[in-house]
């Protein structure tokens, strides 16, 4: 890793640099939940463990760290594809976990794309394993239920 790359906690000031970063990252795929909004509540909820990494003043990695309380998850972990393959990656993984192990979590989990082979490749190398008989699945929290009405919060509290 160069001298002059810095690494720091992310603030929701570097969202739109961090955002234009992942946008440029092959295989990271930018879905509900990445609007800066959503990672606002994300950082405030998980402080000081989502890092980002500078070279001077232009963010080069970024990395989306938290837990739930029993399990670490990594989430958009980007280099800047000019710093690809200089141990960046692994350095900023390197700090997410020392962020972890400080808040008393054992276990982290990623997901990763099946058709991001790069991707795959890097988290390998890294010495990650594959949870066979594991299958990631997601639904819609928005769409799944209906809108909470005023009525229907007052009911669900018993309080007709």
């Amino acid at each position: 890793m160069k001298d002059t790359i810095h690494t720091r906690e992310f603030s929701i000031n570097d969202y739109d640099a961090a955002f234009e970063l992942w946008k440029r990252v092959e295989g990271l795929e930018i879905a509900e939940g990445d609007d800066k909004e959503s990672v606002a509540r994300f950082l405030s909820r998980n402080p000081g463990l989502s890092r980002i990494a500078t070279d001077g003043s232009v963010i080069v990695g970024v990395s989306l760290c938290g837990h739930d309380g029993r399990r670490g998850h990594i989430y958009h972990l980007a280099v800047d594809p000019r710093y690809q393959g200089t141990g960046l990656g692994k350095h900023l993984v390197q700090e997410c976990f020392s962020g972890l192990r400080d808040a008393g979590i054992q276990r982290a989990i990623i997901l990763v794309a099946d058709d991001n082979a790069r991707g795959r490749e890097f988290w390998r190398r890294c010495d990650w394993e594959e949870l066979s008989g594991a299958l990631a699945m997601g639904k819609d929290v928005v769409a799944a239920s209906p809108p909470m009405t005023k009525e229907r919060r007052d009911s669900t509290r018993g309080e007709r």
